[in-house]
């Protein structure tokens, strides 16, 4: 199909039980509205906590993530559903270049921001270079280069080395960040649906609420703001002693697409390995142009794909009004100056929170993959990485410099290949079968996937 060009579901206002509405097709435009609100929600939580953690503007980035939004849904053709916010992975080595701490008295200084901007280009365009190699030989590569135990490890030790930067918000303010936590963890459990899923979001309102009766808030920029304007903009510089510390990102931002495309098709029952080279070239170009203009890097987001879970309406058209809002929020300068007086007490709370999540989302891969930890070249793989990544192991190479996340993520790949190597040569593997070598393998992986897909919806109706 045409991208853009969607047919009418039944009569567009109703869907019987156990339809599906298809990327291809939308609801009427009252309910597609509707449902493209719901999904501005649902990215608002993560996508405006990245800029805070940064010293980024929110209007910039939220600006970004509208425009990225929309030109991944045109390289995709219109038939990924996604939203693409503010990605999580970039936060370390953005933070690594420019020292900043969130609300922390000082501010963020322009030339080092500029410097991570030039990093946040170089992970885009290398990523669009993975998405163009993908389109043209396959995914099987990937699979390949990185199975679950380096995938999982490698999405875990981004969280986990994020940590010490949660402290170093929440002891600027201890009691405003355990309302904030202690928040989102009761809307967790105490709401099912849409509301158990933004309990970041409704988190973040709690502790905001408990900062200002503690007068920890100030509204002096809000008033000085316009009400109308575009965000502010900022040219990106370039150090390719920095490089080191963020290409690896590459390696997550490539995980989260590519476990974004089985995920979709899972759900929608439709074949996407087609599109999987596009939908990391259109996260890479995204990523590009958001560093471009001083936003920050962006991924598509599993918490759109609960909301999609919820209401079976995977119609890429709810995703070019979500886009659509968010650039219309970006434009209203008073909304970025409220955003950005969020106290990093508040901000604490939520990223122990979420730094975990991410964590534990690596975790959850090597769960998912029944990652075989008897086996000691998976043992090993993920112990060193994970070391590496949380103790932030530092090593200089010239004038490049690469942390813990590099190390770590490097450290993944190559000792699980060259582990697995060995054994395989020695007669030691335990290596259990990939799902593609055993007969029906391919189907029960697919399968799982697809239940995986069900536990989504039924547990948020």
């Amino acid at each position: 199909m045409a991208a853009f060009g969607w047919r009418l579901h039944g009569d567009g206002k109703t869907i019987e039980p156990g339809e599906v509405v298809q990327p291809d097709e939308r609801l009427a435009w009252p309910q597609t509205v509707g449902i493209g609100a719901q999904h501005v929600v649902a990215m608002f939580g993560a996508t405006f906590l990245v800029p805070l953690l940064t010293g980024f503007d929110p209007a910039t980035t939220l600006f970004f993530t509208g425009i990225g939004t929309i030109l991944f849904l045109l390289i995709t053709s219109g038939r990924l559903p996604s939203y693409l916010g503010s990605s999580f992975a970039l936060l370390a080595p953005i933070g690594a270049v420019t020292g900043y701490v969130a609300n922390g008295g000082q501010p963020l200084d322009d030339e080092l921001a500029s410097l991570a901007q030039g990093g946040v280009i170089a992970t885009g365009l290398s990523l669009a270079a993975v998405g163009l190699i993908v389109h043209i030989a396959g995914a099987r590569w990937i699979d390949r280069l990185m199975p679950p135990v380096v995938t999982g490890a490698i999405v875990a030790l981004i969280g986990f080395n994020l940590a010490p930067a949660a402290w170093n918000n929440v002891v600027q303010a201890p009691l405003t960040a355990v309302v904030t936590v202690t928040a989102i963890l009761f809307i967790t459990v105490f709401f099912k649906g849409i509301i158990g899923r933004l309990s970041i979001l409704l988190g973040v309102v709690a502790g905001y609420i408990a900062a200002i009766l503690q007068g920890e808030v100030s509204f002096q920029a809000i008033s000085s703001a316009d009400w109308v304007g575009v965000p502010d903009f900022r040219a990106p510089s370039f150090d390719l002693s920095l490089m080191g510390l963020f290409i690896p990102v590459v390696l997550v931002l490539v995980a989260e697409n590519v476990g974004h495309v089985k995920s979709v098709a899972a759900m929608t029952g439709r074949d996407l390995d087609d599109v999987t080279g596009r939908a990391l070239f259109a996260d890479g170009i995204s990523t590009a142009l958001a560093g471009s203009g001083g936003g920050s890097g962006t991924t598509t987001y599993a918490e759109n794909i609960g909301v999609m879970a919820a209401t079976r309406v995977y119609s890429t058209a709810a995703y070019v009004v979500a886009a659509l809002v968010a650039l219309g929020l970006s434009m209203f300068p008073k909304f970025g100056q409220l955003v950005a007086t969020i106290p990093p007490g508040v901000l604490g709370g939520a990223a122990t929170v979420l730094y975990g999540m991410i964590g534990m989302l690596g975790v959850r891969i090597w769960v998912q993959n029944r990652v075989d930890f008897s086996d000691p070249v998976n043992l090993n793989t993920a112990a060193v990485a994970m070391v590496l990544a949380i103790a932030n192991y530092t090593w200089h190479l010239g004038d490049m410099v690469f942390e813990g996340i590099a190390l770590g993520s490097f450290a993944a790949i190559g000792i699980y290949h060259a582990m697995r190597a060995i054994s395989r040569r020695r007669g030691t593997s335990l290596e259990a079968p990939s799902p593609a070598s055993v007969p029906g393998g391919a189907e029960l992986e697919q399968g799982a996937l697809q239940r995986d897909a069900t536990h989504w919806w039924n547990r948020s109706r």
